[in-house]
């Protein structure tokens, strides 16, 4: 009874158009007074399920991103980027990839890697005749490296669902982005040949030093992120503390282009985007409550358990029931629904949680780019101004290069769990 009443009253706010943190909340509300639960306990639940040390981080490195898109960093990165890679065929293409790859090293969220980096480098490649619904296409899929690369949103709130260590998460990321990064400049060249698209500029080492020396500060703030993490001398949040001091330092002090009476006003902004977390978060902890007292999650376990025990038919069941949740829902309300539901497979089953998290992270990597919800696709397209019909053509042939990808991530688990295990 509260299970249908949960999964049905989702259903129907969200296709009504709720947001999905206030869906969470009412449908919480009503089984409260449905099960006859004392009402005491809901602000209670709610503020316990925000109230977690891992999820500042959240904030911090949101206030990052933000500090540091405030002082410009997008053109000091692209660059730098053009120094090292716009010797390449489709020079502006594969630009765009090496860029996000770095900016997703920031800020940790796609959709402000696609907006920041897709105002700059869209008008410069239509300027340069490359197809508009191209030039959107290669922004969006490249900014999903935000949350396939440290330091990832989601993976801190996978790390927070299910109790997962974020600092192995983050280490397990870097190889598949790599790969996905790669993969990338390969079908940009492909792309390149088809459309007679030139190099950017030729390679000269004067150059990229020039570059490099312009954005020199800017690249320490993900040396800090990663370095920091990786050596074992401070956990994800504090890096995140850490960073968002350098990046006001640099902005401040050595960029010189932030005012302290800018800072009220970025740290609004970061706040802006936090709450639309929390919300969710928090309204999930209602969730995450009913269904701990009902054992769903037990429930679903055995469910599947009787389907089957082979591991590899799950993950593929998996994969294809995340793909489908990923074109309706945002990646941090996905997670924080779903994870809690399906750790006790992954546990049955002897599979790896850094692996299931990397699964899980590029499966609603590739949702971001699936319409109708597709958040990370609709804002490249709003800062491009180009239709979402004229993308279409060219993203299925990177949507499919994602699914190979992913694949493989999930078949070869190594992928993934190789870096963190020498750690």
């Amino acid at each position: 009874m509260i299970g249908t009443i949960l999964f049905v009253g989702l259903i129907v706010f969200v296709l009504l158009g709720m947001p999905i943190g206030f869906a969470l909340g009412v449908v919480g509300f009503i089984l409260f007074i449905i099960s006859n639960a004392p009402m005491e306990m809901m602000p209670i639940v709610l503020f316990d399920g925000a109230n977690k040390f891992p999820l500042l981080a959240i904030p911090l490195f949101m206030l990052v991103g933000e500090l540091m898109d405030a002082c410009n960093l997008s053109a000091r990165l692209i660059n730098f980027a053009t120094s090292l890679v716009g010797f390449m065929r489709g020079g502006l293409a594969q630009v765009t990839v090496l860029t996000s790859m770095i900016f997703a090293e920031i800020s940790g969220s796609a959709v402000a890697g696609a907006a920041a980096l897709g105002g700059i480098l869209i008008p410069q490649m239509k300027k340069q005749n490359y197809p508009g619904g191209f030039a959107v296409a290669i922004v969006s899929v490249a900014s999903t490296m935000a949350i396939i690369l440290p330091p990832s949103i989601p993976m801190i709130l996978y790390g927070v669902m299910s109790g997962t260590s974020i600092t192995k998460l983050f280490i397990a990321g870097i190889v598949p982005g790599i790969i996905v990064g790669t993969a990338l400049f390969i079908t940009n060249y492909f792309f390149a040949r088809k459309y007679s698209l030139g190099v950017q500029q030729p390679f000269t080492m004067p150059n990229v030093g020039k570059t490099f020396k312009e954005a020199f500060w800017a690249l320490t703030v993900p040396f800090i992120i990663l370095g920091g993490i990786w050596g074992g001398i401070f956990t994800p949040t504090e890096a995140a503390g850490i960073a968002a001091v350098a990046a006001f330092v640099i902005g401040v002090f050595i960029y010189r282009v932030l005012k302290l009476s800018d800072i009220p006003r970025i740290a609004l902004r970061a706040a802006n985007q936090t709450a639309l977390t929390m919300i969710i978060i928090a309204g999930s902890a209602i969730i995450g409550w009913f269904l701990t007292a009902e054992q769903i999650p037990q429930g679903i376990a055995a469910w599947t358990a009787a389907l089957s025990t082979n591991k590899f038919l799950i993950l593929a069941i998996f994969n294809v029931f995340f793909l489908i949740v990923g074109m309706f829902l945002h990646s941090a309300a996905a997670i924080i629904m779903l994870v809690p539901i399906l750790m006790p497979i992954v546990h049955q089953l002897g599979i790896d949680p850094v692996h299931f998290g990397i699964i899980l992270t590029i499966n609603l990597g590739i949702g971001q780019q699936t319409p109708p919800v597709a958040s990370v696709l609709l804002t490249a397209c709003s800062v491009g101004n180009t239709p979402l019909v004229k993308v279409l053509p060219y993203l299925k042939y990177y949507l499919a290069v994602m699914l190979l990808i992913l694949g493989l991530i999930t078949y070869i688990p190594i992928i993934s769990t190789w870096l963190p295990s020498i750690m």
